[in-house]
């Protein structure tokens, strides 16, 4: 802290503890100044010879009552202006960064001036200020925050803009010319519990390069907006410096924010700090992690910040979504809303992430929107990341029982245009909306189902599948023969095409001749009973023992192909036997002359040799 001593008698003010002050002095004195609620008992001559306010006063006043004067909007109250008024009499006066400004303002409301005395008191506390106050790094915050309750002359005397941009110059020099000394809230580290701080070396630690972060988290949000906006300007430090900045700020001035909620406050006071804060976030991708952006996004949804913050957000988060994790994207919904979270934002992101990969559009001279071709600036690794994290957000939101099919499927198929190797983590989402959500209809079961290749379950995902009873039939019946011809296919490390009887079953009756009155459909998308699960899981993987899949994998090339047909007819064998699928194969004339497949591995094909002979009875068999 710094210190100034003006003059070089003692304090001599007394109090009578009536709120009067005088002066201890033979002389009586012939002046009242009233400040507020205090009175003030001196003598004319030494603050008239500094004072151009007073002399103003002293002159207007009427001959009778001129030894009384009222002041009661001089800035700093009667604090400040004993202070003026020591200064006249020659007493010490001591300033330090608390103080100093409510004395610079009371002295120039007081008119202290050069043209008055010289060496009067403006003139001492401009001196002051700046071969002390400015070149101290925890002062200059200090007269900053002081400068508030003295606005607008504070401002007027540039006091607040010499503060700020002294503060700003010392966050941008070079971190090896600054000393620890600097911060005043540093976090307390090792070295400084040891006896000797120049020991172990505290002194010779190096500085981090946003050493002042923490120090000016202590300003209000308007004056933090300014410094901030001044070390942009600056140029010197690097975006990730300054995202850093508002990060701590982020999470110092607005409680709850690391948990992505906001305490209920003044909601006004939060909305300007958070307006602030997107608005003095770096331009540069990476400045600030997407982490922070998705908790800076809820709490604009919370303060209703606007739509085009809102937006402004969105596509930040868009373009680093891979950094994110489900607990970041769990954005609740408004009060009032059924749902638990707000699917929707998450929806615009995602597309605000896809959109990065399609191509940049131009108008020409001739106003024609031309297309500019560019590859995808997308890696497939952070495309892979992406998806996995939409299957797990999938699986979160599954949970809420309110929550509309549409909004899950919408979500899902988003990010169906990603390649990736595993359908796992889209099958437990699935499984859970289905657990959650019983009461759903057939066609709504089947279409959920839809969003998964079971191709791509694992053994573990599969060995589940198989003995779910949520799942519709031709979702088991699909998981059952890919689990067993992965298992005894000779590569052992690819799987076999869907055979084109399987294929008819997962595309259902979509787009074709095939006539949904037969009604097929409605038993294949019931779900089973854990005994017939057990049964198609038992016969089915009984192929792994026949003659038809052992010679065919001695068969080196023709091994798929008699895997898929042994396959189709051992099932076609057991599914004619259960009661559940009567249905189907009672409607075989009505369904030949809908039917558009000639496919030999159709799963209507009582065997290979069949399929062949009779194409049209073929046809009749196919399930669509």
């Amino acid at each position: 802290m710094k210190f100034m001593k003006l003059g070089s008698k003692p304090d001599t003010f007394q109090s009578d503890g009536n709120n009067a002050r005088y002066v201890a002095s033979e002389l009586a004195t012939d002046i009242t100044v009233t400040v507020g609620d205090v009175k003030f008992y001196l003598h004319k001559f030494p603050l008239l010879s500094k004072s151009a306010y007073l002399q103003k006063l002293a002159a207007s006043g009427n001959e009778e009552n001129n030894d009384e004067i009222q002041i009661s909007d001089i800035p700093g109250g009667p604090v400040a202006f004993e202070i003026c008024a020591k200064f006249c009499y020659g007493m010490t006066v001591t300033l330090n960064a608390f103080n100093v400004v409510a004395a610079r303002c009371a002295a120039e409301y007081l008119g202290m001036h050069e043209t008055i005395e010289k060496g009067n008191l403006i003139y001492k506390i401009d001196v002051f200020l700046n071969s002390s106050i400015f070149h101290s790094w925890k002062d200059s915050i200090i007269v900053l925050q002081t400068t508030k309750s003295m606005l607008p002359l504070s401002e007027e005397l540039k006091v607040v803009g010499l503060c700020i941009d002294a503060i700003a110059t010392k966050a941008c020099i070079d971190v090896s010319k600054v000393d620890w000394s600097y911060t005043y809230n540093r976090r307390k580290v090792p070295e400084e519990n040891g006896n000797d701080l120049n020991c172990n070396g505290f002194r010779n630690r190096p500085v981090p390069k946003d050493w002042w972060v923490e120090d000016l988290c202590e300003l209000e949000i308007d004056l933090y907006k300014r410094v901030i906006m001044n070390i942009k300007t600056k140029g010197i430090l690097s975006h990730e410096v300054i995202g850093e900045a508002l990060k701590a700020y982020s999470y110092r001035r607005l409680p709850g924010f690391s948990k992505g909620v906001i305490r209920s406050g003044d909601v006004i006071k939060y909305r300007s700090t958070v307006d602030a804060i997107v608005w003095l976030l770096p331009a540069e991708k990476g400045s600030v992690s997407c982490s922070f952006l998705l908790k800076l996004l809820k709490a604009a949804i919370i303060v209703d910040l606007g739509e085009m913050a809102q937006e402004q957000l969105v596509r930040r988060i868009g373009q680093q979504l891979e950094e994110a994790s489900v607990n970041d994207l769990s954005i609740r919904a408004a009060d009032g809303e059924d749902v638990v979270y707000d699917v929707d934002t998450v929806q615009k992101i995602v597309k605000e992430f896809l959109m990065q990969d399609q191509n940049a559009e131009f108008e020409s001279e001739d106003n024609e929107v031309q297309e500019i071709r560019r590859p995808g600036i997308l890696t497939d690794a952070s495309k892979l990341m992406v998806a996995k994290l939409i299957d797990a957000y999938l699986a979160e939101i599954a949970k809420d029982p309110n929550l509309p099919m549409s909004k899950f499927v919408d979500l899902a198929e988003l990010v169906s245009c990603i390649s990736r190797p595993s359908h796992d983590g889209l099958y437990r989402a699935i499984d859970m909306y289905l657990k959650e959500h019983p009461g759903i209809s057939k066609s709504e079961r089947k279409r959920i189902c839809k969003l998964m290749d079971c191709k791509k379950l694992s053994v573990d995902a599969c060995m589940h599948a198989v003995q779910n009873e949520r799942l519709p039939l031709r979702v088991v019946v699909q998981v059952l023969f890919f689990e067993q011809v992965r298992a005894t296919a000779s590569s052992g490390s690819s799987t076999p095409d869907l055979p084109r009887g399987l294929k008819d079953l997962n595309i259902g009756s979509h787009g074709s001749s095939r006539s949904a009155a037969t009604h097929p459909e409605e038993d294949w998308d019931a779900v089973a009973t854990a005994e017939e699960l057990k049964a198609l899981k038992g016969e089915i993987a009984a192929l792994r023992m026949s003659n038809g899949i052992g010679g065919s994998e001695r068969n080196g090339g023709d091994s798929r192909n008699s895997v898929d047909k042994v396959a189709i007819s051992k099932m076609k064998g057991l599914l004619k036997s259960k009661r559940i699928f009567s249905k189907i194969w009672s409607s075989k004339g009505a369904q030949g002359e809908n039917s558009g497949s000639d496919s030999s591995e159709s799963l209507g094909s009582a065997n290979p040799e069949e399929a062949k002979s009779t194409p049209s009875r073929n046809r009749r068999h196919s399930v669509s």
